[in-house]
C-alpha cells in the first residue's frame, strides 16, 4: 500500500505530465498542418513521418511533463519558498528552458540516428547542429516556453488553493452540497500575541511562513488537508476513513511535535524563539459546498467546526497540548502507545448537552 504522502505526491505530479502531453499532441497537429506536402524537415533534411513524430513528441513531453512534476514537489518548492511569484516564475522557467534544450538535443539524436542508421557516412552533429542554429529553434524554445508558464501558473495555483481544491472545482464534486462525515484539528500557537510584539510584525510573519511550512509536511505524511489558515490558526481536516486509519489524525499532531523538536535550534537562531501549540480535535458531519460569485471556495458548514474549537480553547485551561472528543476516541484504535486520561464532562459554548473530553500522550 503507498503511503499518504507517496499518493499525494503522485496525484501532484500526474497533471504536470498530462499537460505536457496534451500540449505536445497540439503541437504534433501544428507541425503537420505547417509541413503540408512536405516529407522532410526544411530546417535539417530529416525525414518527416507523421505517425513516429507524433509518438516522440507525446512520449518526449510526457516525460518532460513527469520531470517537471518531480522537480517542482521535490525540489522547487523549497527552493524558491522565499521567491517572489515573479521571481519563482522566471527563474524556474529559465532552469526548465535550459532542461528542454538539452532534451531536445537527445531526440535529435536519436531521432537522426534513427533515420540515417543505413547511411555509410553518417554524423548525427550536422543536422543537430543545424538544427539549434536554424530560426525554427525559436519558435519550438516560444512555445515551450508557453507551456512551462501555464504549468508554473498552474503549480502557483494549485498550490495557493491547496492539493485536490482545483480538480474539485473542474470536476464540479461541491457545485451542490454534498454531506461528509470528517475530522477537523485546530491548531493554535502559544502565546502568538507576545511573540508578534517581541518579533515584530514583519519577523513574526517570516516566521509564520516558516512554521506552517514546516507542519505542513505532517499533514502530508498522515493524509489530511490544509481546510484554513487564520492567523497563528491552522486548520486540518480529513475524510472519516483517512483519519481514523491507523490513528492518522492523532499520529499527525505528534509527528507535528517531533518536526519542531528536530527545527528547533534552527528557530532558536533564526527568531530567537521556538513556537508551541495546541489541538483540538472533534468528528462529526459537515456541509461541502461551493460559494462566492468575486471569489470561489469549497467550504464545511457544520457544528463540528464550532466544537473543534471550543475543545482547542480548553488547552490552556487544563495545561495540556492536545484535547480530543468522546466521540473521536470511540472511533481510533488506541494501542499501548498511547495513554488516554479523562478531563471529565464539559458543557461547550454553544451546545445543550455535555461531552466528555479527553487528552492523549505518547508512551
Amino acid at each position: 500500500m503507498l503511503s499518504p504522502k507517496t499518493r499525494r505526491n503522485i496525484n501532484r505530479v500526474v497533471p504536470f505530465g498530462i499537460l505536457w502531453f496534451i500540449f505536445s499532441l497540439i503541437y504534433a497537429a501544428l507541425e503537420v498542418g505547417i509541413l503540408g506536402n512536405l516529407d522532410y524537415y526544411p530546417s535539417t533534411g530529416i525525414e518527416y513521418n507523421f505517425l513516429r513524430n507524433i509518438l516522440t513528441l507525446s512520449i518526449s513531453g510526457l516525460i518532460m511533463g513527469l520531470i517537471t512534476g518531480v522537480l517542482e514537489i521535490r525540489f522547487f518548492s523549497r527552493w524558491f519558498i522565499r521567491k517572489s511569484f515573479t521571481r519563482k516564475i522566471v527563474l524556474k522557467s529559465i532552469i526548465y528552458l535550459a532542461i528542454v534544450i538539452i532534451f531536445l538535443t537527445i531526440a535529435l539524436l536519436i531521432n537522426a540516428t534513427i533515420v540515417q542508421r543505413n547511411n555509410q557516412t553518417l554524423n548525427l552533429f550536422v543536422p543537430v547542429w543545424t538544427f539549434l542554429t536554424n530560426y525554427s529553434l525559436v519558435g519550438i524554445l516560444l512555445y515551450i516556453a508557453s507551456i512551462i508558464i501555464i504549468t508554473q501558473f498552474y503549480a502557483e495555483f494549485n498550490d495557493s488553493i491547496g492539493p485536490g481544491t482545483l480538480s474539485n472545482f473542474f470536476l464540479g464534486k461541491y457545485h451542490h452540497p454534498i454531506e461528509e462525515e470528517r475530522i477537523f484539528m485546530f491548531l493554535d500557537m502559544k502565546s502568538s500575541t507576545t511573540i508578534a510584539q517581541n518579533l515584530g510584525h514583519l519577523r513574526y510573519f517570516e516566521m509564520l511562513k516558516e512554521y506552517f511550512f514546516d507542519l505542513s509536511n505532517a499533514v502530508i505524511d498522515y493524509g489530511g488537508i490544509i481546510y484554513q489558515y487564520a492567523g497563528d490558526e491552522m486548520i486540518v481536516s480529513w475524510k472519516l476513513k483517512d483519519g481514523i486509519k491507523n490513528n492518522n489524525c492523532i499520529e499527525c499532531f505528534f509527528a507535528m511535535k517531533s518536526l519542531m523538536a528536530k527545527q528547533s535550534q534552527i528557530y532558536s537562531d533564526t527568531f530567537g524563539i521556538v513556537p508551541e501549540f495546541k489541538a483540538g480535535l472533534h468528528i462529526g458531519k459537515v456541509t461541502a459546498g461551493e460559494i462566492g460569485s468575486l471569489k470561489k471556495e469549497i467550504i464545511f458548514s457544520g457544528d463540528v467546526l464550532n466544537v473543534s474549537a471550543r475543545i482547542q480553547a480548553l488547552c490552556n485551561q487544563f495545561n495540556v497540548d492536545i484535547l480530543i472528543s468522546k466521540n473521536l476516541i470511540q472511533e481510533l484504535e488506541i494501542s499501548d502507545l498511547f495513554n488516554i486520561t479523562s478531563i471529565g464532562e464539559h458543557l461547550l459554548k454553544g451546545r445543550n448537552t455535555s461531552m466528555e473530553i479527553f487528552t492523549i500522550a505518547k508512551t
